[in-house]
């Protein structure tokens, strides 16, 4: 009978020390995941201390410029503001085409800390919302993974998405884009909806839905969501793995979640109406119709269920079909088939470069190559195999979650390198989970080979406390009919003493899972091998992740730098030129440039711009690049057409600056030949070579876009040679007729011209050869010369 007592009095003691271990892992987690965000925040301010606090980039002015519009005017004046300054003359309408998530959080965070009478600028909260939130990214990070695999592999997740050079591309401060906290609602949504999957809570569920809502009002790429959480759903429904929890998981997503999608005006009823939402749409239709046989064979007989499976499996496919008609209708009358052009380029890769140069032009829609996988995610690149096996050890919702969330990331980080920023959390998640699970294995497999270990000690508490504690349970459910069966024996009573004496004991559970651990136990001098290699490759990714983050993507593109052997030069001629413009210009003068520059110009010159980066209207776009195409005097009467005032180009021949006006000239041709078909782009290539030296079409050499470029350019060293393009220019002397240079940068990048005023008009003409023959006729009569002055 001691034996007993003695194991009894060891339970609360184990329960004891099994608490106080929780809660001593609990408070280090925190402590752990606190250390994670700041290094997600500190790691991204390398652009801060090395340059200065600036807005990084294109798009993100635009942003900027729309915050300060916000916190100058109020939420109302920004839902009905119209901007005369972009796409002159047709304005944009600016509350009902941009997604307000981005906006409205920076305007947010700027009214609650001037509220504390902190009085920072809207401008340097725009520069820090990035880091912060890259920060809140890693925390979602780690509830997802831990829903995954545990807090070891939350952690782990965590700490790599902190410093993984693709998300800090888009992430450093000074990076004001929808990426910025988009990528965290993203995640978080995920998080929310594998923990409603775990728990089967409606209000985690509703609070899903509102995240989704909140990745709605940030960026475009919600449609990735909404589409990959149905093929989840699907994908455990075909499988059998269909549960209540599931439905709970999906069904409040699709409802709540498309009726707050549908109160954001840039989406509206695009919610309901496009082909990108269809699929939530048909995924619930079919597990409604499974969760109706699922309820109905609770409560059949099994033939009266065979009956009513036939007549609802008859009715559902009878809906689906009507539904499939409905879908059918809406896409056939779309000439994209109901699909945007950036969605049919992904499902299509070659669809943009074929109808829609204007997607295709745009750098970061290209696909990857090879190298930028080991740039951006680094050795995380050969450690998700390993994590994708791990999810199938066991293989669980939440896990197989996972893998179609790295399967898909995966096909459309090849398609377009924008996505990589997609890629990067599935990466993480993975990793973690590989790195965890590597970690566990070889700390375990040591741990059992170190000498003087005893027997009894063998197993981690740690990893043991479950298995112990389900044992007790187990015990003392089975003490429980002991003690009623004194009373009142009964037959279920003696069953359940047959039970209980033929389950092992807690200590019998214990012993069985540590002799399976110990089968799976590696050698020790692999063991620690293997551990020191990991060690040193998460030193590697360290490395390679703040030489990342301090030398790649510190930069902000309108500052450029140098390193030569005379020290460090800088190229501020972006902001030169734009300070000329807001200085020396009327304040209603128009200017002219590539989409490229419209965002900046707006923004730093606050002059008016004929197109600028949110391209929404091709026929525009292709208007200046015909222009820029075209001959000096047709392209004057097109810009005169626009009441352009300015004309500004960027060169980068005399620095080597590559990513100029030259460079994507190809683009304007392309663009412009597909509304108006007389540019043609074979006009401009010498047997199929896109040159600019003497070898040169005279199309090409006669173009606008060349000579604003190369105007005055031999004068800088006598020979005209372009260093982008490693040759020197085919024509180097010429005038301009109709435009006259007003500015030139330092480093020539940015020329600004002026368009002449028209000289001879028709009236003007008229009167002047009426003048000539009038004179001519009366020197004929007096038989004068005439007067070679007048």
């Amino acid at each position: 009978m001691a034996a007993p007592e003695t194991s009894t009095a060891a339970v609360p003691t184990l329960h004891t020390n099994n608490t106080l271990r929780n809660a001593f892992g609990g408070v280090l987690s925190f402590f752990i995941l606190l250390l994670i965000g700041v290094l997600a925040f500190l790691i991204r301010l390398f652009s801060v201390i090395k340059y200065e606090s600036v807005i990084h980039e294109f798009d993100p002015y635009f942003n900027y410029r729309v915050t300060q519009f916000l916190t100058k005017k109020g939420i109302y004046d920004f839902w009905n503001w119209f901007d005369d300054r972009t796409w002159y003359p047709l304005g944009r309408v600016i509350g009902g085409t941009v997604y307000p998530g981005l906006t409205l959080t920076a305007g947010t965070i700027w009214w609650l800390l001037n509220s504390l009478n902190i009085p920072l600028s809207v401008e340097t909260v725009c520069v820090f919302t990035a880091p912060i939130f890259s920060a809140f990214a890693s925390w979602a990070t780690y509830l997802l993974t831990k829903e995954v695999k545990g807090v070891g592999a939350g952690l782990t997740a965590a700490t790599l998405l902190a410093m993984v050079p693709s998300y800090i591309s888009r992430s450093v401060a000074g990076s004001y884009d929808n990426e910025a906290v988009a990528i965290f609602a993203l995640i978080f949504t995920f998080s929310l909806y594998i923990k409603t999957l775990n728990t089967g809570s409606l209000f985690y569920a509703t609070l899903n839905s509102i995240v989704y809502f909140y990745m709605v009002c940030s960026w475009g790429g919600y449609t990735f969501i909404i589409n990959l959480i149905p093929m989840h759903v699907l994908l455990c429904i075909v499988t059998g793995r269909y549960s209540s929890r599931l439905y709970i998981a999906y069904a409040p997503l699709v409802v709540l979640g498309t009726l707050l999608a549908a109160l954001v005006p840039v989406v509206g009823f695009n919610a309901v109406m496009t082909s990108e939402h269809f699929a939530s749409f048909l995924v619930f239709i079919i597990i409604h119709v499974v969760a109706f046989v699922y309820y109905i064979k609770g409560i059949l007989s099994p033939k009266m269920f065979k009956v009513a499976v036939t007549l609802v499996v008859s009715v559902g496919l009878a809906v689906c079909c009507a539904v499939i008609a409905v879908l059918i209708a809406l896409v056939a009358s779309s000439p994209t088939k109901g699909w945007s052009g950036r969605s049919l380029s992904l499902l299509d890769p070659t669809y943009a470069s074929k109808y829609i140069p204007i997607i295709a032009s745009v750098s970061e829609h290209q696909p990857p190559t090879w190298p930028s996988y080991f740039m951006d995610i680094n050795v995380l690149a050969f450690l998700v195999p390993s994590g994708i096996i791990a999810c199938f050890l066991p293989l669980t919702d939440a896990s197989s979650f996972v893998v179609l969330y790295i399967a898909t990331s995966v096909y459309f980080s090849g398609v377009m390198v924008r996505l990589m920023l997609v890629l990067a959390p599935a990466a993480c998640i993975t990793s973690g989970i590989a790195l965890s699970e590597a970690f566990d294995v070889l700390t375990r497999s040591i741990k059992f080979q170190l000498p003087g270990v005893s027997s009894g000690a063998e197993v981690d508490e740690g990893e043991t406390s479950s298995d112990t504690t389900e044992a007790r349970n187990d015990e003392v459910k089975a003490e429980k009919p002991e003690e009623k069966s004194k009373d009142r024996p009964s037959k279920k009573s003696k069953k359940k003493e047959r039970e209980h004496v033929e389950k092992p004991s807690a200590k019998a559970k214990v012993k069985t899972k540590a002799e399976k651990k110990r089968l799976l136990a590696l050698p020790l001098e692999a063991s620690a091998v293997s551990l020191l290699l990991l060690i040193l490759l998460g030193a590697f990714y360290v490395v390679h992740c703040v030489w990342a983050a301090a030398e790649a993507y510190s930069a902000p593109s309108i500052v450029l730098t140098s390193h030569t052997r005379n020290g460090l030069h800088v190229f501020d001629d972006f902001r030169e030129a734009y300070a000329w413009l807001r200085h020396n210009t009327d304040v209603d003068d128009k200017v002219a440039s590539w989409w490229d520059y419209g965002y900046q110009t707006t923004a730093m010159a606050n002059r008016t711009v004929i197109v600028d980066n949110n391209t929404w209207n091709n026929t525009h776009i292709a208007t200046v690049g015909t222009a820029m195409s075209s001959p000096e005097k047709a392209a004057w009467e097109i810009f005169h057409s626009l009441d352009v005032k300015y004309v500004l180009v960027v060169f980068g021949g005399l620095i080597g600056y590559p990513s100029d006006d030259i460079n994507k000239f190809l683009w304007m041709v392309r663009i412009g030949g597909g509304v108006f078909p007389h540019i043609k782009e074979p006009d401009y290539l010498r047997d199929g070579q896109y040159r600019i030296d003497s070898q040169a079409t005279p199309t090409m050499l006669n173009c606008l876009m060349y000579k604003l470029s190369y105007y005055r350019f031999v004068e800088t060293d006598g020979k005209a040679y372009d260093r982008v393009r490693r040759t020197e220019i085919g024509k180097k002397y010429f005038k301009l007729t109709h435009f006259e240079e007003v500015f030139t940068t330092h480093h020539w990048m940015v020329r600004i011209y002026k368009l002449k005023p028209p000289k001879n008009r028709i009236r003007g003409k008229t009167k002047k050869s009426k003048s000539k023959t009038s004179s001519t006729s009366s020197s004929k009569r007096s038989g004068t010369k005439k007067n070679p002055w007048l």
